[in-house]
């Protein structure tokens, strides 16, 4: 049923634009789609679409609480701009507190099973609450941020979370990206002018050096995959 819905779904929209394809989801699944932003130039992007055109689709972010400042401030500068809610989610505390006290602050540089149990204390399981009850999950994701997102449709379902997702700026080039902030005066997070692409938890993010992949940045210490659990989940 899932793959005849993501079929659907790219049929009916084939021809829509982005803030089309907005409307036309909030329309036919009213309160139950929702967009995921972590404040990077991606999100930017499609929250400016969402807010400014009053669509009809729930915004939300998931607060590690190990952010950077500069994160933060995006965060406050776009409610300060748009007027509009971002629903927030955290960890469980006790989770958070029994991973400190068995491991320690920084365990994630132990291992990357380590690492992987840390994301999904603070990224995943508040995903799976943000995302309950709900039909269509937005992303920010773009095929040319990794390879492991180079196979990736605009509509997909994602049998991890048991949700239809979207994922508009799939096409779109990171100068594209840059020209929609500039031309629309969007909020920016501040690292971005200091060499920061992907922009994570402040521990696990560095800035990347000319040449290297736009995932690099990304818990660097490792020779993984560079995904923490919330888009790696197989497609059914």
């Amino acid at each position: 049923m899932s793959a005849k819905v993501v079929e659907l779904l790219l049929e009916e929209t084939k021809d829509f634009s982005l803030e089309e394809t907005l409307n036309f989801l909030a329309e036919k699944y009213p309160n139950q789609v929702v967009f995921s932003t972590s404040f990077g130039q991606e999100d930017q992007v499609i929250t400016d679409f969402i807010f400014k055109n009053d669509i009809d689709i729930t915004v939300f972010t998931l607060d590690t609480g190990r952010l950077f400042q500069e994160t933060y401030d995006v965060f406050h500068r776009t409610l300060k701009k748009y007027k509009k809610q971002i629903e927030v989610y955290f960890p469980e505390a006790a989770a958070v507190e029994n991973l400190l006290q068995t491991k320690g602050p920084n365990s994630f540089y132990d291992s990357v099973e380590n690492r992987k149990e840390c994301c999904f204390i603070r990224k995943v399981v508040p995903l799976r609450k943000a995302l309950a009850g709900n039909v269509v999950w937005i992303t920010g994701l773009r095929a040319e941020q990794s390879e492991n997102r180079q196979d990736l449709n605009l509509f997909e379902y994602d049998g991890g979370f048991e949700i239809i997702k979207f994922n508009p700026l799939l096409k779109w080039t990171l100068e594209e990206v840059e020209n929609h902030l500039k031309e629309f005066n969007v909020p920016q997070n501040a690292l971005h002018k200091e060499g920061f692409v992907s922009i994570g938890c402040a521990p696990c993010t560095r800035a990347i050096f000319p040449g290297e992949d736009i995932r690099a940045g990304r818990w660097w210490w490792e020779s993984s995959h560079k995904e923490c659990g919330l888009h790696s989940a197989k497609k059914e």
